[in-house]
């Protein structure tokens, strides 16, 4: 009988332009949905006649797809040219998404509300959380 199973993908093997789409456009399609349900809850929490930051589908959805990309972009350089980008990436990755909540927390200045700031902190979480995966799926890091 033959064997039908697929082998585990090898890191050295470049991954197919389909794969890496098929799995950017699933981790945008899951971060904007999750991201949705975030805006509608923390929008019901926001204080009437406070101005909500980055809640609106228009402002956060673009925003998705762009935080997608460039985490892209940065995976991929490190992939390419760290000597170790398991390690690279084991620090990188958190260190970004901590970055990311500067202008969350700045948008308190800017008189908007913790309930809005906190939603945004978990937006960018939840980008991450869903884009990681993909990436060491569709572009696996191996050691050098």
């Amino acid at each position: 009988m033959a064997d039908t199973s697929l082998p585990a993908r090898s890191s050295v093997l470049a991954p197919s332009v389909g794969e890496v789409v098929v799995g950017l456009l699933g981790a945008a399609v899951i971060s904007v949905v999750v991201n949705s349900l975030i805006a509608l809850v923390a929008g019901k929490f926001v204080p009437a006649g406070v101005e909500r930051m980055g809640l609106a589908f228009a402002e956060y959805a673009p925003a998705t797809v762009l935080g997608i990309a460039l985490g892209t972009l940065g995976w991929y350089l490190v992939r390419r040219f760290a000597r170790t980008p398991q390690r690279v990436l084991r620090v990188l990755v958190p260190v970004v998404v901590v970055l990311s909540w500067i202008p969350d927390l700045g948008i308190l200045a800017g008189g908007a509300s913790v309930v809005n700031s906190l939603a945004l902190i978990l937006m960018h979480t939840v980008v991450a959380a869903a884009t990681v995966p993909v990436l060491s799926r569709v572009m696996p890091l191996g050691a050098r």
